[in-house]
């Protein structure tokens, strides 16, 4: 499936069906928010995709958008309402803010074209280096509760809806402050895990000034801050009143986006509305190189979460079903996440994933098998038996990738492999979790191979997504096997045995991982050897450490 080509179904629909959607007119329905946002990597050029066009992920039944950390109003006003020396007329700075101005405003501009909610996201608390340092408030910024960072935080978001209208709300982050795209800017948060200290009088500032003073929305992100800590949400919950233009987001699972990290624990807690963030091209898993359908998961609980304790919710359904007045929508990441690659030339299958999500958002009584089967006659143009063909090809890719990068029982450390990089794997102690985690391996393996016989057997609609679908499930079946032996030679090292026929394997794998390229002409860019931001051990360098044993 080409890049260039995916939409194009939908806009056939539309224009034989009209804007009725399982019987329901999309115009006049009161629907949830369902959001999607494509996350560049910091410092690097943002991303060549399709969802940057909100015209495409409005055919997806998407109704807003969230734009990019540096795509954000907070790097683009004047500051002229507070100081008109912050950043002078005709500095390098000022003409840097102006110039972004100006782009935020063409992007604006074409999402209110398709009458599209804009939300910017932005991290707080973020300053122009000029202000910090003219009011000399380098110690005390990051501080919401000082009374000139409040007077500033109310400033700035009063420019940023003055000088941006079309703007229809902020979302809010603190867990993190990303600046690598930012060069005029400097940002800090104190005590950003304290609900007394800094999450509470924060969201309480943005509040009054976001969705009481300018009835504009607020989407105050867990991240980082109040996501992993009942205790702490529901300190939040009970302290901040309910407004209709506040709603909590929250990862559908614990800290990052790792499969077998257990399913949010806050998530139907507390007394405000929540929106549920989704990333649809994960980054801990290739992010779309190879096929990895996560909405099942997400939508109807992943099977490692079906052992969680019986009373607490384990699936994005089960929380609408028993907590719908908490239900706000959803919000996904089609695109991106982490640093780096792989990098994707065709994103069908992020496109599954965010497809699925978003139409199920709007349709959460439906099924989401009944979702996934839309997807594959509307979208792929799919018929008879190869409709359940890739159901089940989709399926199995869930179930391969949480055995070859963990196991269900989470077995090892999920940050061994990231972005385009393998580390050592890190295995948790003891004979029963050793022998179930490569047991675990062998059958991801296993499924694997049987993704690839099905993306051959599937009549796929043309030459162009037959190559990709076949490609990417060898891409996925080629580098599990490079994780296989990986997890193999660690547990032989570990025991002192059979190391050099783990390597001879190794050796192999890659050889034959890295023929891809030179097999299809759409996949991924691949995952590298020397590839070592944010790992900590770098999986060849003890390879080679291990060849003079």
């Amino acid at each position: 499936m080409k890049i260039k080509k995916i939409g194009i179904s939908v806009l056939v629909f539309l224009a034989v069906f009209g804007t009725k959607v399982m019987g329901q007119d999309t115009n006049t329905i009161s629907a949830p928010l369902v959001l999607d946002m494509v996350h560049h990597n910091p410092g690097e050029a943002p991303y060549q995709s399709i969802y940057n066009d909100p015209k495409v992920i409005k055919e997806m039944s998407y109704n807003g958008k969230v734009y990019f950390l540096f795509e954000s109003p907070a790097l683009a006003i004047d500051w002229e309402s507070v100081d008109l020396d912050i950043l002078p007329k005709g500095s390098e700075d000022r003409k840097w803010v102006d110039a972004k101005a100006k782009q935020i405003k063409q992007m604006h501009k074409a999402c209110k074209a398709q009458d599209m909610k804009i939300f910017a996201m932005s991290d707080l608390v973020l300053f122009p280096k000029r202000l910090i340092a003219k009011y000399g408030i380098e110690e005390t910024f990051g501080n919401p509760n000082d009374p000139l960072t409040e007077k500033l935080i109310r400033a700035q978001i009063n420019e940023m809806f003055d000088q941006f209208p079309d703007l229809d709300g902020l979302v809010v982050r603190i867990g993190e402050t990303y600046l690598h795209d930012a060069p005029y800017h400097l940002g800090a948060i104190d005590n950003k895990k304290s609900p007394e200290k800094t999450i509470i009088p924060l969201m309480q500032i943005l509040k009054e000034e976001i969705c009481e003073k300018r009835n504009k929305q607020l989407i105050f992100r867990t991240w980082g801050a109040f996501d992993v800590n009942l205790e702490d949400y529901l300190k939040v919950s009970d302290a901040i009143a309910p407004h209709k233009n506040l709603i909590i987001s929250v990862k559908h699972c614990e800290g990052d986006f790792h499969r077998s990290n257990a399913f949010s624990k806050v998530i139907g807690q507390g007394r405000h509305p929540q929106i549920i963030e989704v990333q649809s091209a994960r980054e801990y898993e290739g992010k779309g190189a190879y096929p990895n359908y996560i909405a099942n998961g997400v939508i109807e609980g992943f099977e490692e979460h079906a052992r969680m304790p019986e009373g607490q919710i384990n699936s994005i359904k089960e929380f609408v079903e028993t907590k719908p007045g908490l239900y706000a929508g959803i919000w996904t990441w089609s695109r991106g996440g982490g640093w780096n690659g792989p990098y994707i030339k065709d994103e069908m299958w992020c496109d599954l994933n965010s497809w699925v999500m978003a139409q199920w958002a709007l349709h959460t009584d439906k099924s989401e098998e009944f979702i996934f089967n839309r997807y594959a006659t509307e979208r792929l143009h799919l018929k008879g038996d190869d409709i359940s063909k890739f159901r089940k090809l989709a399926l199995l890719s869930a179930e391969a990738v949480v055995r070859g990068r963990n196991s269900t029982f989470r077995d090892m450390n999920p940050w061994w492999t990231r972005d385009q990089g393998i580390a050592w794997p890190m295995v948790i102690k003891g004979e029963l979790q050793q022998k179930r985690n490569l047991a675990q391996k062998d059958e991801s393996v296993a499924k694997w191979k049987e993704i690839v016989k099905l993306a051959k057997s599937i009549d796929w609609e043309n030459e162009a997504t037959k190559n990709h679908a076949i490609g990417s499930a060898e891409y996925g079946l080629r580098l599990y096997t490079i994780y296989r032996t990986l997890v193999y030679m660690q547990h032989a090292e570990a025991n002192g045995k059979e190391v050099k026929k783990w390597i001879k394997a190794y050796d192999k794998a890659w050889k034959n991982y890295n023929k891809l390229a030179e097999e299809y002409s759409t996949i991924a860019t691949l995952y590298t050897q020397d590839y070592d931001r944010h790992i900590a051990k770098n999986a060849n360098a003890i390879v080679d450490k291990l060849r003079g044993n």
